[in-house]
Order: C-alpha cells, then structure tokens, then sequence
C-alpha cells in the first residue's frame, strides 16, 4: 500500500511521480480501495472508477513520453454533489433531483480537468447545502472518520470525511456559511474559502446567491493556494466575478506576516463556548504570539446579531432559488400527482426534506407583504452594518483570527429536533460569507477524545495572497535557525539547474570528533529546493554510506527536511536559503 502521507503536498507527491518511484495509476487505485474499505462512513455517492482509471493511464503515457503536464498532474478529487459535472449525475443529494444528469460542467471543474487533475467520484452534503452536520441529505447522514457517531460538519461534511480517510487528494466543496471551514476544522484538514467574486459560481446548484462561494479541503495549505491559482480568474458565464488579474498565490506563500494582527476576545463568548475548543483557543494565540507573531485582542459584541441576519438573507434567497424545483422541467414529479397544483404541492413535499423545507418557509414568509421591511431589509441592512465593522478592523490588521466552531462535532441525530442550536453553531464562520472576504481553517490540535480542532484566519477582500501565506506560516512557524545546536549535524545543498540533482556537503560532530563527507541526490525540485529525491551519503575518502529519500518543504522562509529509510523517519532538519544554497540543521530521530 502506498503511504501518501509521506508526501504532504501535490508538490511533493508529482516529483515522486516524475522520479518513477509509483505511477499515476497506483495512487488511483490506492485511493480507490481505500474508498472500498470506508464505506461504512457513507460519503461517496458514486465513484468513477474506470474513468479515474483510464485519466491515470493516460497521464502516466505524458510522464513517460516527457510531453506538457498540467499543474494539478497526480491530483485526485473528489467533488460535492452540488458541482455540476458534465454527462455525470447530479442531485444536491435530495430526492427531488435523483435521477438528473447535468449537461455542463462547473467552470471550477472544467479549470482543475484542464490542468490534469483527476475526478474520482461524486460525494454527498447537506441537502442543497442546507446544514452545518451533513445528516440533512437523502442518502443518509456521514460518519467522521475520527469517531464514527458523530458528525463531520456541514455541509461538505462527505467532502472533508473523502479527504480525511485518504480516499482522495483533496476535494471541491462550497461554503455559504462555514460549509468548507467547518468540516475541514471537524477532520483535521485545510478549509479554505476564497472571496466572493474570486472564483466563478457558474454550475454551482445555488443556495443562496450571494453566498455561495466554490472552496477546497486540503491536505496543506500549498495544495490550496495552487487550487485556487488554477481556478481563479473572469468568467463570462459568472457576472458575479472579478477581473482582477490571478495571482501566484502558491509561489507566495514565503510571504512572511507583517503588520499587526487581531483576534477575537472569548470573554463575551465563554459561556457559549465547549471548554476544550476554548483551551485549544487560548493556547494557540499564546504559542503563536511566544513565535513572535504581532496580535491584539479585540471584542466583537456585535457578532450576537449575524446569525439573525443570516439566516433571514440566505433563507430568503433560497426560497426564490428552489422555486424552479416543481416537477414540471426536471427532477422528480409526484406519480399521485394529477393536477397542475397536485404536481407542486406533492412533488415539494415528497422531494424536499425537512431542513430544506423548513428554510424555505422561512425565507417565504421574511419576503411576504407586511413582513419584507421588518426582516429582510433590516438584515440587509446588518449586513452592511457587519461589512463596516470588519472594514474598520482591516483597515488596522492584515488579518483576523478567530475559532471555526464554538462546539466539537456533536454526535448524530443528537440535535436533528434542535436547528436553533446548529445555527448557533455558525456565529464565527459566517461573517465571511456575509462581507465575501477569504477565510481558513486551519488544524490546531485534538480535544482529549481525539477530535480535531481547529482555528480560523480571515483577511480583507481580495487579500488571498497573504491570508493564505499567513497561514502557512501559523501551520509552520520559523523556527529559530541556530545549526551548532541542532544536535549533531548540518548540511550546504546546492542544486543543478539543468539536471534537477542536488550535491551535499555534510558534517557531523560524534563526540568531540568532527567527521563529514559528500552527497549527491536525483529529484526534480520544486519551487527553490522544495521537493522528494533519493540522496546518497559518502564519506570523504568517497565510500558510500547511507541512501535516503528526503523530502524537502517550503515553509516561509525556512525549509524543512525529512529523511526516510523505509518509510521509517530516520532524521530532521530545519534549512535556510544562503547565496543559493540551502543550509540545514539536521538530528537523529531516537529509535
């Protein structure tokens, strides 16, 4: 069996691919048994197994031929049943679409295809991404992989669980409250959520409109910058988007945070918080801040009002948006139906769900006549009022940290009769939504049951690039570079343009003996020397020593170094870029 944790970027994982060390197919297949082997967490839908299959030969025939690989080559995804593939069944996992075959596919779909990524099977959400636990869906609830009775957020809950048991790379999810960075921060994973009008809508089944935004569960935060790198960018099927140029987002994530950064004050928060997600909080901002990252505490009383407002705005965009559900032009019709109005009535109550229709309700009577100017234009109107609060704080700090969820994934059908207290659950993820800036989950630690946590970051429109670099660098801060005390070693790599290989000079202090020698590595680095190679030692009489395969990451400014024997981790390190060198501090993992 593959072990693909070894490998903890695509990055890292198409040099090994390029090297010959496995092919395209292999992680195919491997992830498709591993699929096989976790269905009882109810996640995929549907697998497209011999089409994954037939991509992967294709792609291992270019690698071997040398021709053009595209930037997500090796990638494989898994995508939310709400993201339009073409010739491919789509049903935003409710009754009332089961049955129907989307004729295009999303342009966030069709832009990962082109660069030669891999789909490897539909999973199921929220129903129409309605919820926060993925139990609101007509193909049952999903299991987090962590424990199996309980939730893994919503409404990608199956988006995250499909990355998390390794049954794909990453995987394309929607977030129009929290629906990414919730479940990410559920399964221990990146969740990144870019701003309104940064990536195209086009073929996303709408929820509500000016909300819903495409994001990505990751295994790192480089994988989600390069996906929105390739995503990114006008689309003339979206009005929606911007035509700001697309950066290089996964290049600048050595970026080093400046400037002063804010986070949220539990104090008025406390009593609503589980004690452990607050522990994991406080202990976060505290080692974060010994790294010598610049943060203020700051109170945000007024986030009492969004989820009023929220769920008034998103609840009434979707009852006009679910309207074309009627059994007339696609989806299920009611066979009891026998009436023009039969046909409405019994196809909405046979198809939809309780949640969906329950918001529908909702968002029909916060419209109706009488009722428009109490609820919905005073939402609107806290909308604004919320932009402004978070206008005023970035026009002070480059970016605003903040838990993802106020409780851990709660068991299942424990809180099914309770929706209140599950929106509840979403006062710190959706203001992003509500103002269309960028946010991020990212992985902070376990409770004492194993559950993960995790901690959010958000930053100003259109501020991708640095949120992103931002969280590279809180995932892996710079550590403190000081070789004579990295316990008994340092190594100066240099590397060969043309060839891709590496040359090492190394030296180790045994006792009070100062022995060294040579190496030399075959690879193909990545950005600077980032990549997986296969290294040989010599001593320096040339007798060789020790072969290793070292993978080298990118983390700021700083690199960090694995060698492996085996799979076995034998060594660390921890390098700097000098004069196009890269140094490094190495130890001996103790056995």
């Amino acid at each position: 069996m593959l072990q693909l944790e070894l490998y903890p970027t695509i990055q890292a994982l198409q040099c090994a691919l390029i090297n010959g060390q496995f092919t395209v197919l292999d992680v195919v297949n491997h992830f498709l048994d591993q699929a096989e082997s976790t269905r009882d967490l109810n996640q995929y839908i549907e697998l497209y197994s011999e089409e994954a299959r037939t991509q992967a030969i294709a792609l291992d025939q270019k690698i071997s031929s040398k021709q053009p690989l595209g930037r997500l080559f090796g990638m494989v995804l898994s995508h939310k049943d709400i993201i339009s593939y073409k010739d491919h069944s789509l049903s935003a996992s409710s009754n009332i679409l089961k049955g129907y075959t989307a004729l295009y596919s999303a342009t966030v779909l069709d832009r990962v295809i082109k660069e030669d990524a891999i789909i490897i099977g539909r999973v199921q959400c929220d129903e129409f991404a309605m919820g926060s636990s993925n139990e609101n869906s007509c193909y049952g609830p999903v299991k987090n992989p962590y424990d199996a009775e309980r939730i893994p957020g919503g409404s990608s809950g199956a988006s995250a669980t499909s990355v998390a048991s390794d049954t794909c790379w990453a995987s394309i999810g929607t977030d129009t409250g929290g629906s990414v960075r919730q479940p990410a921060a559920f399964c221990g994973l990146v969740g990144f959520k870019p701003g309104y009008g940064r990536i195209s809508r086009h073929g996303l089944i709408a929820y509500a409109s000016s909300f819903d935004q495409a994001g990505f569960l990751t295994r790192s935060v480089y994988d989600a910058a390069l996906l929105l790198e390739v995503t990114s960018g006008i689309d003339a099927y979206d009005a929606s988007m911007s035509d700001r140029p697309v950066e290089k987002y996964a290049e600048s994530l050595n970026i080093s945070a400046s400037g002063k950064i804010a986070y949220l004050d539990l104090g008025h928060f406390l009593d609503k918080m589980d004690a452990e997600i607050a522990s994991n909080y406080a202990d976060t901002i505290s080692k974060w801040k010994s790294e010598g990252i610049d943060l203020d505490p700051i109170s945000m009383d007024w986030l009492d009002d969004i989820i009023p407002a929220y769920y008034v705005l998103t609840t009434a965009e979707a009852s006009s948006n679910l309207s074309r559900y009627d059994g007339i032009r696609y989806g299920h019709r009611s066979p009891d139906a026998h009436t023009i109005e039969e046909v409405y009535k019994k196809t909405r109550t046979e198809g939809f769900g309780m949640e969906v229709k329950r918001r529908i309700l909702l968002g029909t009577y916060v419209l109706s006549s009488g009722f428009y100017d109490a609820y919905y234009q005073k939402a609107q109107q806290v909308r604004r009022m919320i932009k402004n609060h978070l206008d005023k704080i970035f026009d002070q700090y480059t970016a605003l940290i903040l838990p993802v969820s106020p409780v851990l994934p709660w068991k299942i059908g424990e809180k099914i009769d309770d929706p209140v207290s599950v929106y509840l659950a979403d006062i710190f993820t959706v203001m992003a939504n509500v103002a269309g800036i960028p946010g991020v989950s990212i992985p902070t630690g376990y409770s004492k049951g194993g559950l993960p946590i995790g901690t959010q970051i958000m930053a100003n429109a259109w501020d991708e690039k640095k949120l992103l670099a931002l969280a590279q660098t809180l995932l892996f801060p710079p550590p403190q570079l000081k070789l004579k005390s990295m316990n008994v070693g340092s190594v100066i790599y240099k590397k060969d343009l043309e060839t891709g290989q590496l040359t090492a000079n190394w030296n180790l202090q045994a006792g009070d003996n100062l022995v060294g020698g040579t190496g030399h590595a075959t690879g193909t680095p990545g950005q600077d020397y980032a990549g997986t190679y296969a290294i040989t030692y010599y001593t320096t009489e040339t007798k060789k020593m020790d072969t290793y395969d070292l993978v080298i990451e990118k983390s700021g400014d700083y690199f960090s170094l694995k060698w492996f024997q085996k799979d076995d981790l034998k060594c660390v390190g921890v390098g700097l870029l000098q004069d196009d060198c890269l140094i490094a501090g190495w130890q001996t993992i103790e056995e």
